[in-house]
This record gives C-alpha cells, structure tokens and sequence, in this order.
C-alpha cells in the first residue's frame, strides 16, 4: 500500500498540527494550509493524493475549496472534516465529488481507516494505469482480454502486481477461459517482455517425448535421436516458459521440473552436463491439482514450487456480465476478417446467447459468434444463425413462461448434434469436432458430460 501526500485544510491551528503529527507518525507526507486560498496554491503548486478538507472556514468554505480543487485535478481524493450538525451539507459535498467526510472532533481511530481505504484505491489506480501503459507501449499482439466484470478487474490488478517479480504463477480455470492470454499478459509487461514465451502444451505431447521437448536430449539418448536437440527450458533462457495443461505431467517429468525449481538447473536426457538457465515458470491447469495431490498423481512440493501466486480464471457462466461485450469485440473482429458489415444481434439471439452455459467458455463464444458471421445473410445475427436453430423466438418464449427450461433443450440439441457428427465421421472425434466447429477438447467434454462412451 502506498504512502501519501496529504494536505490538511483547517483554520484551527491546534488541530492541524494534531492531525499532520498523527498522520506522518503513520508515514504519509503531510502539509497544512489554515485557509481555501493557500490550499488553492499548494495543490497548483504540488502533488496531493488526498485532501483533508474542514468545510467551515474563514473566507473561502469548503465547498469552494472542493470544487476548484477538482478544477484543477478531478483525482485528488478529497475528505471532509465537519462537525455534527452540518452532515447534510458533507454529504452535498460528496455529491460534487468528494470521497468521504469525517465528523469533529476526529476519532483518529477512524480516520487512519478512511486513510487506509484511500490510500489502497490510490495503488490499485497506480498499478492499472502501469498497467495499461505497459500494454500500450508494448502494442501486445497476443489477443485482448475483453471484460467488465469485477472478479476479472481483480485479476488484471493482480497481473499487475506480479509480472515485475520472479515468482511462478499458477493459472487455473476451465477450457476455454483464456489462461494463456493471462499468461501472455504476465510476461508481456514484465522485465522479460523482450526474451521469448515459449509454450508448451503438456497434454498435446506423448508421455515418452514430453521429457525431451523440455528437457532437450543428447545424440544417441533414446532411439531416433540422431542429434542433440535443444529443449524448451533453453529456449526460453532469459524468458519465461508456459507450461498449459501442468497437471498432465508424468511423476519423471514433475521430479525434473521440480529440481529445475529448486536449483534453477537440469540436465539434457541422456546427458550429464548440468545447465543453468534463468527461466521464469508459469503454468496452467483445468484439473484440481490440490485433489491430484492428495491420489498421489501430482507431487506436493511440486505444487507449492509452482503455486507461488496463483489466480483463477472465472468461467464465463459465472461473468455473465461479459457475454455482451465479447460478444461485441467478437462480432467486429469477425465482421473485418470475412469483410462483412454486421451491425449486431436480434434482442432474441442476444437473449439465448445471455442464458447459455458455455461448457467450451470464451472459445466456445468465439466459435458461436464466428459461424454466425460467416452464414448469415443479413446485417443482423438472428437466432437462425446460432447453432440453436431448432429453436424459435415463440417456442423459447414458451419455455421461459413454463419455467425456464432453455437449458435442457439446448443440452437435447447438443447431444442429437453431437450423436448425428460421431455417426457422419465414423466415431472420429477429431473430425466430428471439426464438422461442430467445436474444439477436439471442448467436444470430450461434452462426451463426458452427455455419458457418451469414448
């Protein structure tokens, strides 16, 4: 939490030295002003975080005070100090901005508190306008992160917090939520922003040859490797390395990766020679690493080596506030690509698109809205050009007065849909998805979850 620099406006002598003494024994900066002309001139003059600001003065109240203060800068935080009776007025005042009032005599107690709140929102301003800065000056091509939902501006804050440090970050968060643009996000604006990402999906790879993929190998280590080959941890030397999908990792690999942790070194497969190399690790998982731990499939110490600052990505069924705006982002982003001129959605289809689950999360909504833009044929997305077309404006409507059962027909949908796209490709899962316009993994959740044998 930072400290601040603090002005005191008050006429009374007594009470400002009381306060400035308290206030700078709790390490804030602090300056007095008896009167609104001299505070006018200090804040002209200088840098003030807060205000704190009595309203009943000589000359110039604070009313006065408070609306050319926020004249000449509208972020200073500006607290009233009033004394019981003028309430009502302190109130007035907070409606022309100002953030808080105190009443008099102040109860110190209550005031370092308020001061506290303050100075928490005043970091939290600081780090996302770094934050955004950063972005900006970078020109990040690795996807946006659309949002309005609060829990995701938590997140935001919390990359911010992080990505200057060395510290591993655990992703987790179902398919589809977008943990790799968050891990874009943390080496993007972190020191290591100009040395490579490197990603490596540990669930895509075969058991035998992920420990080469990340390791490297010498000649001659196992049969095939005709040639020593590079691994992922060098590559990434100076960088940071991406490991999606961690929970995937054999107990040999987690035994490498967890020295790797420790000693920040490893060895090649096959080989003997001991590399060092400086590697940051962030990884990501959609499995409940706490219970792999307790069934003994993932190692403890790895865990915490890795669950240094963890953040959880929230499923967009939870966020339901951002199916609007990616919705949105998603229609102009796909409007541009196939140069088309889309104007938006049918109140109806924006109605079906709110009350969706999205098993398959923000993918999932990007493959709905991408397949509407490609179809249809008008400037507006109907509920035709969804991938729910069995239903009707009139027949939805019908199930919302019977109790809102759009769930259960969309799920009845999916599974004919699924049923009819395993029979057309012979049970090939990678074709069946294709034919959905669903991701390979998003369609083996869907198996699972409809009790299809797989």
């Amino acid at each position: 939490m930072d400290k601040l620099n603090i002005l005191i406006v008050e006429d009374g002598q007594a009470q400002r030295e009381m306060l400035r003494g308290f206030l700078a024994g709790e390490g804030h900066k602090v300056a007095e002003a008896e009167d609104g002309n001299t505070a006018i001139r200090h804040v002209q003059g200088g840098h003030f975080d807060l205000l704190l600001l009595d309203f009943k003065m000589p000359g110039m109240n604070g009313i006065e005070v408070l609306k050319k203060v926020k004249d000449i800068n509208p972020q200073i935080s500006v607290v009233m100090m009033t004394a019981y009776g003028t309430i009502e007025t302190a109130v007035d005042a907070m409606k022309l901005g100002a953030v808080d009032y105190i009443t008099k005599p102040v109860d110190l107690d209550e005031l370092i508190i308020l001061v506290n709140r303050i100075a928490e929102r005043q970091t939290l301003i600081r780090e996302n306008e770094i934050l955004r800065k950063k972005l900006w000056k970078k020109e990040i091509s690795t996807g946006q992160i659309i949002y309005k939902d609060a829990g995701m501006e938590a997140i935001i804050n919390m990359v911010g917090r992080v990505a200057s440090s060395r510290a591993t970050v655990l992703i987790m968060g179902e398919s589809g939520t977008g943990k790799e643009l968050f891990a874009n996000l943390v080496h993007a604006t972190s020191p290591r922003s100009e040395k490579p990402m490197i990603v490596v999906n540990c669930g895509a790879i075969p058991e035998t040859l992920l420990e080469s993929e990340l390791f490297g190998h010498e000649k001659g280590a196992f049969t095939g490797a005709i040639a020593r080959r590079i691994g992922r941890f060098e590559e990434a030397d100076g960088g940071t390395l991406f490991l999606d999908e961690i929970g995937e990792l054999s107990p040999p690999v987690q035994v490498k990766l967890l020295r790797f942790l420790q000693e920040r070194e490893f060895q090649r497969l096959g080989g003997n020679q001991t590399i060092r190399a400086n590697v940051r690790i962030i990884s990501a998982t959609n499995q409940n690493l706490e219970e792999k731990v307790k069934d003994g499939t993932f190692r403890e110490d790895l865990y915490y080596r890795l669950n240094v600052v963890s953040m959880t990505i929230p499923p967009l069924r939870d966020r339901r506030g951002d199916i609007s705006v990616l919705t949105e982002y998603f229609i102009k982003r796909f409007s541009a690509e196939n140069d088309k001129d889309i104007k938006g959605l049918s109140s109806e289809a924006m109605d079906i698109l709110m009350k969706y689950d999205y098993p398959g999360n923000v993918r999932e909504l990007e493959n709905i809205i991408e397949r509407a833009v490609v179809i249809t044929r008008d400037q507006v997305i109907s509920i035709r050009d969804l991938p729910f077309e069995e239903i009707s404006p009139h027949h939805f409507a019908d199930y919302i007065k019977e109790g809102g059962v759009l769930r259960d027909e969309i799920e009845s949908l999916e599974r004919e849909m699924i049923e009819h796209a395993l029979d057309e490709t012979g049970n090939n899962q990678t074709r069946a998805a294709e034919l959905l316009g669903i991701t390979e993994r998003t369609l083996r959740y869907k198996l699972k979850k409809y009790g299809f044998k797989q």
